[in-house]
């Protein structure tokens, strides 16, 4: 029997934000196992964590492919530790596939603290082009996104993407964004080749999309929202080469699942 929770991530409602699944573990089942977890929750995110000497190892795995980063399942996972396992100290360090990251309880809920993603400038991709059917002010590349810049919120509200043209992009997916109404920019993030149509909330592409409006909004914090169907806030700020990220979370499901 393992424990299994479903935590809705970036919001303080049930219903919204991004849902993950969360796993303790006591040692790490076979990659496939988790995989299998992973498809039959089906959810864009399903984290694993096993204990070790400094903290927890953090997995995360996709319906279809294990990825190496997710911001919304490790405030998840975080919000188990803290307020279903009894961890008692201010701070968690995860050891995952992109390093040591570090989650905080602070007094507004949650704060991350991840490696900063600074993407390049590129030329652009038909990909991109035709399958947002909009031309972008420019395109960028980061580790494992592509992001293309919009003129406005509106814009990026009114897509309506072509998810088989964006699905054969090399990368874990397309992140648009666009500077924001009644926050500092917006974004809506596409992975079909990751087994996500439109994920909810992305932890992982704000590391990527802070320090671009960062830079281009000369602030250091920054107010962003992610224009999903659930929608979802962050508070997001750039310190040295690291991005924090602000959140909180609730719990909606706590059960037992059977592998065997």
């Amino acid at each position: 029997m393992i424990k299994i929770f479903q935590v809705d991530a970036f919001t303080d409602t049930l219903f919204s934000g991004n849902p993950a699944a969360v796993c303790p573990l006591d040692k790490w089942l076979p990659d496939a196992t988790m995989q299998s977890i992973a498809a039959e929750n089906n959810l864009a995110e399903t984290a694993f964590f096993v204990p070790n000497e400094e903290g927890f190892d953090l997995r995360w795995f996709t319906p279809t492919v294990e990825v190496d980063l997710c911001g919304h399942a490790t405030l998840a996972t975080a919000h188990i530790l803290f307020e279903e396992l009894n961890h008692s100290e201010e701070n968690i360090y995860f050891n995952t596939k992109s390093g040591v990251l570090i989650v905080t309880k602070i007094q507004q809920g949650l704060r991350m603290d991840f490696p900063a993603d600074i993407p390049k400038v590129i030329n652009g991709n038909k990909f991109i082009t035709e399958g947002l059917q909009v031309t972008p002010l420019e395109v960028l590349r980061g580790k494992d996104d592509y992001l293309a810049i919009l003129s406005s919120q509106s814009e990026i509200e009114n897509i309506q993407p072509n998810l088989q043209l964006i699905a054969q992009l090399k990368s874990r997916g397309l992140v648009v964004s666009a500077p924001g109404k009644e926050v500092d920019f917006v974004s809506r993030c596409f992975f079909p080749q990751s087994g996500v149509d439109e994920d909810p909330v992305t932890g992982s592409a704000h590391t990527m999309l802070t320090p671009y409006w960062s830079a281009k909004l000369k602030k250091d914090t920054l107010s962003a929202r992610q224009l999903s169907r659930r929608g979802g806030k962050l508070v997001c700020a750039t310190h040295e080469d690291r991005v924090l990220l602000y959140g909180t979370a609730k719990i909606y499901l706590r059960g037992t699942i059977e592998v065997g």
